[in-house]
């Protein structure tokens, strides 16, 4: 296909996509002339990943580069691969008091070790967490973290495995990572809904009205 069929099957203009086959995210198309290009749907189907990078996971286009290059690095493991993915969309909280935050910082710590996750202590959800156990004891919560995040983290291991097995069923490289960005930055919305709904359920059921 021509570069403006590309375009219009992805939604994708045309100078956009020259801008990114300039920046090493695209491959350029096959000449067939001097002035014309043909392009596959390997073509589209790396455009929607990069669009999904940027669109959904707002990530950067220094990032998108970062993601793709572990993609197309046929030597690392596909677990190396979705954590780039996962460590680029991450979101890290503000700075907070460092007494507080270190802290909490130790809190998370030692629920990693009792929980046996294996997470690389650096990973921006991490220090995302920090951050939250920090503002719970800011605002007179911090019994919420000691009190209920084992409950927490049995729900969310659930989560993670029904999310990794909507994963495997993806057999390209390129539609894991994009599953992965989808399901961190929608996933969660879909997440803080239901959360919603169940608890007003929940208050319901508990505290029935007159």
């Amino acid at each position: 296909m021509r570069i403006g069929e590309l375009s219009r099957r992805t939604g994708v203009s045309v100078p956009t996509i020259k801008y990114y086959v300039r920046e090493g995210l695209l491959q350029a198309g096959q000449l067939t002339s001097p002035n014309q290009a043909s392009y596959s749907e390997l073509h589209e189907r790396r455009l929607r990943l990069i669009r999904a990078l940027i669109d959904v996971g707002g990530l950067s286009v220094a990032a998108v580069a970062e993601v793709l290059a572990a993609v197309d690095d046929p030597a690392r493991p596909v677990h190396r691969v979705l954590g780039t993915a996962s460590t680029r969309i991450a979101v890290e909280r503000g700075d907070d008091g460092e007494g507080e935050k270190e802290a909490a910082r130790g809190e998370v710590e030692a629920f990693l070790a009792r929980r046996g996750w294996c997470v690389d202590r650096s990973h921006p959800a991490v220090e995302s967490l920090v951050g939250a156990v920090t503002a719970l004891a800011r605002v007179g919560h911090g019994s919420l973290f000691a009190e209920v995040l084992d409950d927490y983290a049995d729900a969310v291991e659930g989560i993670a495995r029904a999310d990794l097995d909507y994963v495997g069923r993806r057999v390209a490289v390129e539609d894991l990572v994009e599953s992965v960005v989808i399901g961190t930055v929608l996933g969660d919305a879909v997440l803080a809904a239901m959360r919603r709904l169940a608890h007003v359920d929940a208050s319901v059921r508990r505290f029935p009205p007159a």
